[in-house]
């Protein structure tokens, strides 16, 4: 189907309304996994296992969703939109990877202290809060424009998208940024 050719399908507003409940009961959930991750108990693991590589996995990831959002961008651009779909589609399942990964991760083990000082210290909070703020915050307004473009709500997901897209592309480059600063402090 050509791109012109997507831009006239049929707008379904009304599985957008069903879809975008779906959307906020499980942006509800993460927050409160999120939320309980960060809780003193954590889970142990049979003796001899450990997720000490998932940090880098994470990274990794994150590295993958903003390759596929550029992607994505390119072939909007470029009027290919199943190739956009397939790359936002890429980046949705590499997102939702990275937060099973997170979870796993830190309902595991004790969270990472950095040990840098002076600037280094300043700029990886700043990298790091405004980071986990945006990724919060983000969630529900990625699921959204989402939706919008699914359900052929084109104008919508179009306005949408320009408001969401540098943020979630911020988040996905700041994630591994986050960890290489962080990286030599795992395991002390």
């Amino acid at each position: 189907m050509s791109g012109e050719e997507f831009f006239k399908l049929e707008p379904n507003p009304a599985l957008g309304k069903k879809l975008t409940i779906v959307s906020l009961i499980v942006t509800v959930a993460v927050w409160a996994l999120v939320g309980l991750m960060r809780g003193p108990t954590k889970i142990p693991l049979p003796e001899g296992v450990t997720l000490d590589f998932l940090p880098s996995v994470h990274a990794g990831l994150n590295c993958l969703v903003a390759l596929f959002l550029i992607l994505a961008l390119v072939f909007v651009k470029q009027r290919k939109i199943q190739l956009h779909r397939l790359s936002i589609s890429a980046a949705m399942v590499c997102s939702a990877l990275f937060l099973l990964c997170y979870v796993a991760y830190h309902f595991t083990n004790e969270e990472t202290k950095f040990g840098g000082e002076g600037f280094a210290r300043t700029a990886y909070f700043v990298l790091l809060i405004s980071h986990i703020v945006l990724a919060a915050l983000s969630l529900p307004f990625i699921l959204q424009t989402w939706i919008y473009g699914f359900t052929n709500q084109f104008d919508k997901h179009r306005k949408m998208a320009k408001l969401v897209f540098p943020v979630w592309l911020y988040v996905a480059l700041t994630g591994p940024i986050c960890y290489l600063m962080l990286q030599p402090y795992y395991g002390q």
